[in-house]
């Protein structure tokens, strides 16, 4: 007779609180049926892939042994997190994850009280976990923090800013070091995670701490050459010397897939008095899936795809994609001026800046999770006669900011910034939105501040911010592909601070600054339907502004509207100030802005997004009519 099939150990964790009655011996099978699980649900909702399967054991350890979540767990970015949401109570709605109305693909605060802490760009996590260490210090809870991050994250000042302070957490604060790329570790085996065993016992911490007694009365030669021997016994073949001189103690490596090892380390690290303490594990993005195995870069961030197959699901054929438009732009640029270099911070292929380091490669730099060295470098490079562009995300050039003011603008440099992702991103939600870079950057003196509306401004954009030598100037352009429009052979040199009509009417003007316009020019369609002739125009700077278009616009129509896709304080913002300053609302002006609204969206298609933000053509049309007071019998309603 056979055997009855027995329930899967995943359906009986809820919580880690249910993960913490299972015994050590059942955790390899649930490990397996949580690897399980996640390659099923971002098969079915696209998202980040290898780096969730690479830390399932290491997930299942932390809240097997920490008492999560009183002892507070913060993932460094947080897209490894989907297999931690499916052990704290979101499995129900793991195929949810990136669609509106979702669970987020980041931990998030308001999500569950297993994030304690929200995350979506890098480096952040040891600063915050020495927050939550330190809190309970001073109040004397129990709880530790605990971080777990990546080696790329490492690369990172803000991660040795917070090391640097870590000493006062005391054996507070737990870190985890999840090396997965760097290979900074000799091969892991036995014989190393027995040594990782040893040298974070209890045992083997008070021998040492009452040695470090003794050797401090030695006379400081005897006194330095003990702690040196210490420092070999536990140091030798690890490379933990530099988190040691940091304040930390280490530990490791040790395999971050072998839940044997695992188990009695973080154990040990736990019950330690010593601290505060660095675990350091290796382990192998996609573990387990072997087409994630095989092309750990691809199966990084993947679209649907097929689980058995790996096939991923191709989205259709269609126009390029920005930022290969940017990346093969700056490329052939290049290849006839040698003094054109590129910058990035680990986003290589993600601005296109991978066909730039193949066409030249001695000019190109990935300066890692590092933007305020890259804007600062940029700036040297410029200073010395180069013309660096420096290509980051909208979201990330904001951890840039003061690097920008201070290194770049107030010397009048003249650095070129590719700024990509600028707008609204879909599925990466809040923490990913181009929102502030317009506002951010029109206010600085010296800067230029650009928006391509569409692949072939791009091109043209790319090409004036290769030739202006004037000082700093941006580009802006979003994520996705292009709307199709041909691309020029030849770039066209722009006229700083002059925008171009596309379309001329009458009554209604439309001022549009970056990829709006399409919806813009579907408005004026929808306008000049009900008899309303619209002008439209691409400013295409909101950095100068075109004075003189905009002056003739506000004073020959009855309503000007401008659209942005960017926060309060962008362009619609500059007009109005402009407007006033001239007296042209003294006159009677209509004028209305519409740009994003003053809140955080929420992950969704782009779409949908912009149709919450009220920027899309039905809203501009309402938002003219609205201005005219007009009524469905076409005609304008008498004011009071």
């Amino acid at each position: 007779m056979a055997d009855p099939i027995s329930t899967p150990l995943l359906d009986t964790v809820q919580t880690p609180a249910d993960l913490r009655k299972l015994s050590a011996g059942d955790l390899r099978q649930l490990a397996d049926e949580l690897r399980h699980e996640t390659i099923s649900a971002v098969g079915t909702t696209g998202g980040h892939l290898g780096s969730g399967l690479g830390v399932v054991e290491l997930t299942v350890a932390i809240h097997y042994v920490f008492d999560t979540p009183a002892d507070r767990l913060v993932w460094d970015v947080g897209h490894q997190c989907y297999p931690h949401k499916i052990l704290t109570g979101r499995r129900d709605r793991i195929r949810t994850l990136r669609q509106g109305g979702g669970l987020s693909g980041f931990t998030k605060r308001s999500e569950s009280e297993y994030d304690p802490f929200g995350a979506a760009h890098s480096s952040t996590s040891i600063s915050a976990a020495l927050g939550f260490a330190v809190a309970n210090k001073i109040a004397g809870t129990p709880g530790k923090g605990i971080a777990v991050i990546g080696d790329g994250a490492m690369s990172a000042g803000m991660a040795y800013e917070a090391m640097n302070n870590a000493e006062q957490a005391g054996n507070r604060l737990v870190v985890i070091l999840n090396d997965n790329d760097m290979s900074i570790a000799p091969p892991v085996g036995g014989l190393s995670a027995y040594l990782s065993r040893i040298v974070s016992s209890r045992e083997f911490l008070g021998i040492r701490e009452a040695f470090k007694r003794i050797a401090r009365k030695l006379p400081r030669p005897l006194h330095t050459a003990a702690r040196k021997t210490d420092e070999f016994a536990r140091g030798m073949a690890t490379g933990g010397t530099l988190f040691e001189e940091l304040g930390f103690y280490y530990v490791g490596p040790i395999d971050g897939h072998n839940l044997d090892h695992l188990i009695p380390v973080l154990e040990n690290v736990r019950d330690a008095e010593e601290g505060p303490i660095l675990v350091h594990v290796v382990t192998k993005k996609g573990k387990g899936y072997a087409p994630a195995e095989a092309a750990a870069d691809k199966y990084h961030g993947v679209q649907k795809f097929d689980v058995i197959t790996g096939t991923q699901v191709k989205a259709p054929a269609g126009p390029p994609q920005y930022q290969n438009v940017f990346g093969e732009t700056l490329a052939k640029l290049a290849a006839t001026d040698d003094r054109i270099c590129a910058i990035t911070a680990a986003m290589p292929s993600g601005t296109g800046l991978d066909k730039f380091a193949k066409a030249h490669p001695t000019r190109f730099f990935d300066v890692g999770i590092a933007e305020q060295h890259a804007v600062t470098f940029a700036a040297g490079l410029a200073a010395q006669g180069m013309r660096p562009f420096c290509a980051i995300y909208s979201t990330f050039l904001q951890r840039a900011y003061d690097q920008v003011v201070h290194d770049v603008c107030i010397q009048n440099l003249p650095v070129r910034f590719a700024i990509d992702r600028a707008g609204l991103v879909g599925a990466d939600g809040a923490t990913h939105a181009g929102s502030f870079d317009v506002t951010y950057l029109a206010t600085l003196p010296n800067m230029v501040v650009m928006a391509a509306a569409d692949e072939a401004e791009l091109v043209h954009m790319t090409y004036t911010a290769a030739e202006y030598d004037a000082g700093p100037i941006a580009v802006r352009y979003p994520r996705g592909n292009g709307v199709g429009v041909a691309l020029p052979e030849t770039p066209q040199k722009l006229e700083i601070g002059k925008g171009r009509l596309v379309r001329e009417g009458n009554k209604i003007a439309i001022l549009s600054l970056g990829t709006r316009l399409e919806e813009a020019l579907k408005a004026a369609d929808a306008l000049e339907a009900k008899g309303l002739s619209t002008t439209v125009a691409d400013l295409r700077f909101a950095k100068p502004l075109d004075e003189a278009m905009i002056r003739r616009l506000l004073t020959t129509h009855e309503v000007a509207v401008t659209v942005e896709e960017g926060a309060v304080g962008g362009l619609g913002a500059h007009v109005l100030t402009f407007a006033s300053d001239t007296g042209l609302i003294d006159a009677g002006l209509k004028l209305r802005t519409m740009r994003l609204p003053d809140t955080f969206q929420d992950q969704n298609s782009p779409q949908k997004q912009y149709d919450e933000a009220g920027l899309n053509a039905p809203q501009i049309v309402d938002t003219v009519l609205q201005a005219l007071r007009w009524n469905e019998s076409g005609a304008t309603e008498v004011r009071a």
